[in-house]
């Protein structure tokens, strides 16, 4: 089961469904931000060990964003 990020539950909790297309562009915007704060986060952990080339690292972290929070 896929978790949700704490954007995607503010939204869920605030704003009808029926209502989400109104604000489409600043919820996108504010989930891409959070996107990058996890895997930033994701990057800077025990994840982030020195022998991984700068480009594996950003593959591993949208790997992990993806699989725990993308639920498309």
């Amino acid at each position: 089961m896929k978790q949700i990020t704490a954007i995607e539950w503010l939204i869920d909790q605030l704003i009808p469904k029926d209502q989400h297309e109104g604000i489409m562009d600043i919820i996108q915007e504010a989930k891409e931000m959070e996107k990058q704060q996890i895997m930033d986060a994701f990057n800077s952990g025990e994840n982030s060990d020195d022998y991984f080339l700068p480009s594996l690292k950003l593959k591993e972290c949208e790997v992990y964003y993806n699989e725990t929070y993308n639920s498309k």
